[in-house]
Parts: structure tokens; C-alpha cells; sequence
């Protein structure tokens, strides 16, 4: 676990590597995926086999074991428990809620010349999502990105999971059940989303990809772009918590552990300016770490990659958290609005002692789908806009064309394309 001071003198060089520390996958990595990916395109169905046989020791022979049918998602609704039954729909109601306000509006206008100009919005035909079946095979991943997608419209929504020796996560289909989704297919892993952008004999191909995944998967992602559409190319987890020392330490270690306790490779960073403070949340994140279930993780995580930054004064924290551009931001101070004001680049940002990250998880509404890796520089969470395009149009009469025609033959002749000027001369008197 990192301990850095703004006053230490050698702090800049510290804090650099820390902001270029990527923690993502390597060459090695992206050479199989490649493989992978080569195999699923040119054999198909056939290659899925061999892999899901490999990897999940599920066979894929029969019609029942390549998909998961929408009874199987039914039951599994139906015996939930009731809270849990409710919890998710409400999670369900209010992420939809917040993303139905996404809607963009289409434009129709005609200018001072009387060109009519505007833009049409419209969802893709199909969306894949990748919802894991290791670690992280969590229904409110599912709600996030399914839920985005039937906003926009899309008609076709497929689901591809790993279901190892078959097994399959009754949460998760509960959630599929709830977003009304009935193609479920039992494949998972780089291979997966292959197949969802080329197809297969079996598996249609889509438009757009979703969903959270191993480096593998990230890395499938990240080599397919421009074949299909992806939300992002999502790294490990992250959490910046910026706290002054009237927060109650036991509240900050957990927000801290709230994201170690995802991944290895998960980070947790403190920005303090009370350095007994900071001894304090690291006290109570061992402490609480022990109790965890998932305290193997979650230890891994902070003593990796764990950072408690002492500064002199907040007014230092948000361009120190700029500069990190993390997944989440947590102002736990007196005045968020304040730092909240001069924050630039985060995914998503939590105001006040009583927002802990983990809500914004599940029920708040915002996506938690969101920009890793310093991405937050210049990508934004999930939206329903990830699934849905603009195509512009543009109408002239003749006298629209008379006024703006001749400007547009000097820039083409002006470029050296004769029949581009040609092909609006043509037309004026």
C-alpha cells in the first residue's frame, strides 16, 4: 500500500507513476484473445464447442444446452426471495427512469438560406451483453446494461454467459427475466464476444457490445471496435474517496473495501488532508478486511495498489483527482458542491458524507458501466446513447441551392475536385 505526501519532496515522481499505472492486461494477453478470435471467425459454431468444453467444462451438443430459455429466467424470478424480488425491481424502476431522460430529441429546421437541415435518432437493430459467470456475475450488471438498451429501442437484445459445469447464477437470470430478455446463450469468454460480432452458424451476429468481463474479454472488446460498436474498454475497478477527518473512519475503510473486493487488481485511493485520519481508515480497513468474505481479494487489492495521499490542504485534491480521472469519486467534506465544482474528469461522483459509492451500484439510477484506466479524460458511463446513432439530412430547393451553391464550387474547386463542383453547377441557373 502507497503513502504519499503533497510536501514530500519527491512526490511528483511518485504521483506520476501512480497516474500512469495502467494495471491492465499484456501482450500475452492480447496474442490469444487474437487467436481466439481468428478460430471463432473462421469455424464457427464448431470453435465454441471446443472452447466452452475447454474452459467451462460444459458440453455444447443439444439444442437445451446452448441456450438458457426464458422459463428457466421465469422460475428463477418467481423464487426469489421477496425482498430480493423487490429490491431488484427496484433497482430496475429507477435505473430506467434515469435513462428514459437520456432520450435524445430528433431536430427538424429550416435555416435563414431555406436549407431544411435536422437529425433522426435510432437504435441499433441487436445488442449483445457479456455478463460474466466467475467472480463478477452480478444481476445489477445485467439491469445496467440490458435496461439502457430496451430504452433506446433496441428490438433484439442477447445475452452470452459462461455457465462452467453448466451451472448457471438464478440471480442473474432473475434479472433477465425482469428486463424481458429471451435470447441466452451458455457461451462466455473472448470467444463469446467473437461470436457475437461475426455470428456463427448458431449465433446471429449484432451491432453493439456491452458488459463487464475479464482482461480477456476487455481485450476481445477492444480488438473488435469498428467490427461492432462497445460500450468502453473497461479496466479494473477504482475508487478516489476525498474525505477531511470529520468523517467517521469505519465509513471510509468500507467505501475503500467496497471496490477492493472486486478484483486483485482493483484500486482504492484516500485524499486526506488529516494524516491521523488517514492511520485511522487504514486501522479500520484491516480490521474490516479480515471480516470479509471476500477479504482475499480485497486484501490483494490495498496492499497492491491501496494509496493514502495526505495533502496539505483539499484545495489540492481536485487537480490531483483530474489528473487520476478515476471510475469514482466520493467528496465526503462539509461543501461537495464546492470540489464537485472544479472536478473535470471522473465516471461518476458521489456528494457528501451519506452518498457511498456502493448505491450508486445498484439503485440510484446513474449507470455504474462506467470509464476506468484515466478514460474519464475523455469517455463518459454507459448511456442510451451507446445504442442508438444520429443520421443527419439536409433539403434544398432551387433557390437554397442558388444561395449556398457557389460557395460550396470554389472550396471543391479550390480542393481539385472538378466533378464535385460540377455536380452543384449543374443544377443552378
Amino acid at each position: 500500500m502507497l503513502r504519499l505526501r503533497t510536501s514530500d519532496a519527491d512526490f511528483e515522481a511518485k504521483f506520476a507513476r501512480l497516474v500512469n499505472d495502467r494495471r491492465e492486461s499484456d501482450a500475452d494477453v492480447a496474442h490469444t484473445v487474437a487467436d481466439i478470435l481468428e478460430r471463432v471467425r473462421d469455424r464457427g459454431d464448431e470453435a465454441l464447442i471446443e472452447y466452452t468444453m475447454r474452459f467451462d467444462g460444459h458440453p455444447l451438443s443439444a439444442d437445451v444446452d446452448w441456450r438458457i430459455g426464458p422459463e428457466d429466467c421465469k422460475q428463477a424470478f418467481d423464487a426469489l426471495d421477496p425482498k430480493l424480488r423487490e429490491a431488484l425491481q427496484l433497482a430496475a424502476g429507477r435505473i430506467r427512469a434515469y435513462h428514459e431522460a437520456q432520450l435524445p430529441r430528433d431536430r427538424d429546421y429550416t435555416d435563414d438560406a431555406g436549407v431544411r437541415l435536422g437529425a433522426r435518432w435510432r437504435a441499433v437493430d441487436a445488442a449483445g451483453l457479456y455478463v460474466p459467470g466467475g467472480r463478477a456475475s452480478y444481476p445489477s450488471s445485467l439491469l445496467m446494461n440490458a435496461i439502457p438498451a430496451r430504452v433506446a429501442g433496441v428490438e433484439r437484445l442477447v445475452v452470452v454467459t459462461p455457465t462452467p459445469k453448466g451451472q448457471t447464477n438464478p440471480l442473474v437470470l432473475a434479472a433477465a427475466h425482469l428486463v424481458g430478455i429471451n435470447e441466452i446463450w451458455r457461451v462466455g469468454g473472448a470467444q463469446a464476444i467473437g461470436a457475437l460480432a461475426y455470428g456463427t452458424g448458431r449465433i446471429r451476429p449484432v451491432d453493439v457490445i456491452v458488459g463487464p468481463g475479464n482482461a480477456y474479454v476487455a481485450e476481445a472488446k477492444r480488438q473488435l471496435y469498428g467490427v461492432v460498436g462497445i460500450d468502453m474498454v473497461a479496466g479494473p475497478s477504482e475508487i478516489l474517496v476525498i474525505a477531511d477527518g470529520k468523517n467517521d473512519p469505519d465509513w471510509i475503510a468500507a467505501d475503500l473495501l467496497s471496490q477492493a473486493e472486486h478484483d486483485p487488481s482493483a484500486q482504492s485511493i484516500l485524499i486526506t488532508d488529516d494524516a491521523i485520519f488517514a492511520e485511522q481508515v487504514e486501522d479500520r480497513v484491516d480490521v474490516q478486511c479480515s471480516m470479509l468474505s471476500t477479504q482475499r481479494t480485497a486484501r490483494a487489492s490495498w496492499d497492491r495498489h491501496g494509496v493514502l495521499l495526505v495533502v496539505s490542504d483539499l484545495s489540492e485534491a481536485p487537480a490531483l483527482a483530474n489528473r487520476l480521472a478515476a471510475e469514482h469519486v466520493e467528496l465526503a467534506v462539509d461543501d461537495p458542491e464546492a470540489l464537485f465544482a472544479q472536478i473535470r474528469h471522473a465516471g461518476s461522483v458521489f456528494l457528501g458524507r451519506h452518498t457511498p459509492e456502493a448505491v450508486g451500484d445498484y439503485v440510484a439510477g446513474p449507470n455504474h458501466v462506467l470509464p476506468t484506466g484515466r478514460r474519464a479524460r475523455f469517455a463518459s458511463g454507459l448511456s442510451v446513447l451507446d445504442f442508438m446513432k444520429r443520421t443527419s439530412f439536409i433539403a434544398l430547393d432551387a433557390d437554397a441551392l442558388g444561395k449556398i451553391g457557389p460557395a460550396a464550387i470554389a472550396l471543391a474547386e479550390a480542393e481539385g475536385l472538378p466533378a464535385h463542383a460540377r455536380s452543384v453547377k449543374a443544377r443552378l441557373k
